[in-house]
């Protein structure tokens, strides 16, 4: 018999070598008949899981075909609330139209397979039509319980992307009364004449009762806000370590060492030292070795992967990890010995690492400290220097470590995206009542400096000892995007070069360039969007955003479980059990895993964002016919988004627009009137009306108010590739204190209570 990883290469070589399709009975002849000793169990279980991965398709006749065989893609489906959709396949390819006509019953996320087509009514030349449905998204829907006399009721879907009701009948009710919000399960998938039929599986509460919006977007993403009772048994066991637990240790306790987080983080995974030993740098970065505890296969291990990342709500957290661990134990609380994975690096004043020592360790922090406080000390702040003042020289040099860090990053042409976070302030019923914006401090730099050096050391120890770490890479961008980012770069008069041989170096330039105008931050989210998507995987591929050859992610442990994926291997390294047939292990689970990881960091990703957008909506509702400044940060044919300097961002219909006939130019991103020449683009300076906020929908309507036009020669517009600007003055919005700052790349480290530090997670 062989492994499951050989028998699924060996039945998907089979099934290409015939070029025909094959049931499982057909594999077990051929594989029986040349002397293989195989049972069929074994060859339905690998076809099942071919399938789960696309790599073969199982026909209506319960056949097992190859994709091209059949000439058909594997990928996801997008929807939309008017019925058509787009189809994301897994392969990474061109996203196909699907129109309503062809989407044959699909659902929004669920996974398919699709044919592309030729031609459109509409011209539209990337067209596809689902053929099968691979897998469902989930079989659940949450949102508004319409009551129907008639019938019983419907659900109508909070993601506006499902676009059917869900029809409850009389007997599945559940209880759910008009108005509440509830979680349906279908039990009848919509097709021909024939609608979505479900039952009510939960009832969730009113809206506007504290905490539903949130848990509705918990349960729409089928996000575990409980650990199973074995998880949490096995949390609420263990204990802190004894003496012999430190032996095999390096004793960093007599180390001054101090961690630094946001005021109301309880999850400190991370602290630091640092002292100059011969002209040289030495810090230490300490991380909470949550591996000690949380052992492979264990219940809590086992959740942890399915969670993958904790995820951080404006009113809660859902943590990776059970707060025994999270809070307690794993936790490097002041004055208690911890257990911590250390890498000590030897740093010149160049801010190379010339030495470096990566030990299992005890420490015992000795102060807790805040952004807030240290900051507070870069800027002066006698008191607070006075409360620290047996860590203020080391503060002094830290703050210069960082300094040097720096420089070196921006060097070798390390992109820095300025993106802004928002920062939502609650009432004691949940309520928003503040949107502020937060500008990293300098604290804030330092600490992400810091954790940034440790995760490229720890990946480059990896490579040059061919550890099974998990990498953390971001791949050079498509030429074809940045061929599109350059088109509208020059509408403002910037540029990153040749679109074939784009460096990080030529990103970075660009950005400075626009550093302090008033499109700096369109120009960001743009650029960004041109980049791919940093994911995780067994190979080390470099990080083109940081312009680093090595990077993972290893001083997370706590909230990410690639960083407990790379402190395993690591420790099983040091401890001496990376034999041959670990390695092996290692070399068939990373894959997988790797791709779980990247999965529910695009869940929790998309959970925090929804989240983000349902308080800001709810803020603005409290504000409606206000005046705001804004910048243009989004143009389509329906007209033009405006975001405010808080961060909420808003949309101004076309048809809102008086005075002329507004036309869509896709290309120069931007409305053009038809008659005036007048135009609105990306980066413009506008002032708005809020008019309105749906919280159904989480959209924010505004009203553009409207001044004397400025009008410009039409002939002068068309030479000059647009037409006249309008809108841009001086004024400034009205809002709410700053707040944060990530890092870039989609991935600052989201934290407890906006998320209050961004360490090292690109």
């Amino acid at each position: 018999m062989k492994n499951n990883l050989e028998l699924k290469e060996i039945i998907n070589g089979m099934i290409a070598g015939t070029g025909r399709p094959m049931s499982a009975e057909d594999i077990y002849k051929s594989m029986t008949d040349n002397g293989g000793e195989i049972q069929i169990e074994e060859i339905k279980l690998a076809l099942k899981e071919l399938s789960r991965d696309g790599r073969v398709i199982i026909t209506r006749r319960g056949k097992a075909a190859l994709p091209e065989q059949l000439g058909l893609i594997y990928g996801r489906i997008q929807g939309n609330g008017r019925g058509f959709g787009f189809f994301i396949p897994a392969d990474g390819s061109g996203d196909l139209f699907i129109a309503a006509e062809d989407m044959n019953g699909a659902l929004h996320g669920d996974t398919v397979w699709v044919r592309k087509l030729t031609g459109s009514p509409r011209g539209r030349k990337d067209r596809g039509a689902v053929e099968m449905i691979a897998r469902r998204a989930g079989g659940r829907v949450i949102g508004t319980f319409e009551a129907d006399n008639e019938y019983g009721g419907y659900v109508v879907p909070d993601d506006s992307r499902v676009a059917e009701d869900v029809l409850i009948p009389f007997s599945h009710t559940n209880g759910a009364n008009h108005g509440d919000k509830v979680v349906a399960e279908i039990t009848q998938y919509p097709g021909a004449r024939r609608p979505m039929l479900g039952k009510i599986a939960e009832v969730l509460g009113r809206p506007g009762d504290k905490g539903i919006d949130m848990l509705s977007i918990i349960r729409r993403l089928d996000l575990p806000d409980k650990f199973p009772d074995g998880a949490q048994r096995q949390a609420e066991g263990l204990k802190a370590p004894d003496a012999d637990a430190l032996t095999d240790r390096r004793d960093l306790r007599g180390a001054l060492t101090i961690t630094i987080d946001g005021a109301d983080a309880k999850d400190l995974d991370d602290a630091v030292s640092l002292e100059m030993a011969d002209g040289l740098y030495r810090l230490g970065v300490h991380i909470a070795d949550v591996s000690h505890y949380v052992k492979r296969g264990s219940p809590i291990d086992v959740e942890a992967y399915k969670r993958g990342t904790s995820v951080y709500f404006p009113d809660r957290v859902l943590p990776m990890l059970p707060k025994e661990l999270s809070n307690g134990l794993c936790s490097l609380n002041p004055d208690e010995d911890k257990l911590t994975l250390s890498c000590v690096m030897d740093i010149d004043s160049h801010g190379k690492v010339v030495h470096h020592n990566i030990a299992k360790s005890v420490i015992r922090s000795n102060h807790r400290m805040t952004y807030d406080e240290v900051n507070a000390i870069f800027a002066g702040d006698p008191d607070m220097a006075a409360k620290y003042s047996d860590i203020m020289p080391m503060l002094g040099e830290m703050r210069r470590l960082k300094d040097i860090l720096k420089a070196k990053r921006q060097r070798r042409g390390a992109i820095d995206f300025d993106l802004p976070e928002a920062d939502i302030h609650l009432d004691g019923n949940g309520r928003a009542v503040g949107v502020s914006l937060h500008i990293r401090g300098e604290a804030n730099m330092m600490i992400e400096e810091f954790m940034l050096s440790a995760n490229e050391t720890v990946a480059r120890e990896g490579v040059d000892k061919g550890l099974p770490l998990m990498y953390r890479v971001h791949e050079a961008p498509d030429p074809e995007r940045i061929k599109e980012l350059n088109t509208f770069l020059h509408t403002l008069g910037y540029g990153v070069g040749n679109a074939e041989k784009v460096q990080p170096a030529d990103v970075r330039k660009m950005l400075l360039k626009a550093a302090g105008s008033s499109e700096e931050r369109v120009i960001n989210n743009v650029t960004l969007r041109a980049m791919t998507k940093a994911k995780y995987s067994p190979d080390c591929d470099g990080h083109f955003g940081l312009a680093a050859k090595y990077y993972c992610h290893f001083t997370s442990p706590i909230r990410r479980y690639p960083d407990l994926l790379v402190h395993r291997a690591l420790n099983e390294s040091l401890e001496g059990r990376l034999d041959e047939e670990n390695l092996k292990r290692w070399k068939a689970y990373l894959p997988g895993a790797s791709d779980q990881c990247s999965g529910r960091e695009v869940t929790a990703t998309e959970a925090e964002r929804a989240a983000d957008d349902l308080k800001k909506c709810e803020y603005m509702a409290q504000h409606i016919g206000e005046e705001y400044q804004g910048v243009i940060s989004g143009v389509t044919q329906g007209g033009f988004f405006v975001e405010l300097g808080n961060t909420v961002e808003g949309r101004v219909k076309v048809e809102s627009l008086s005075g002329d006939r507004y036309e869509w130019d896709e290309k120069g991103y931007r409305l053009v009137g038809r008659f005036t020449g007048l135009q609105y683009r990306l980066g413009d300076e506008v002032k708005v009306r809020a008019v309105s906020a749906d919280m159904e929908t989480s959209r924010i309507e505004f009203e553009l108010i409207e001044e004397k036009p400025h009008k410009a020669p039409r002939e002068s517009a068309k030479r000059s590739g647009h037409g006249s600007t309008r809108g841009r003055n001086s004024d400034k919005i009205k809002a709410p204190k700053s707040k944060k700052g990530g890092h870039g790349f989609g991935h600052s480290k989201r934290h407890q209570k906006g998320r209050g530090k961004s360490k090292g997670t690109p």
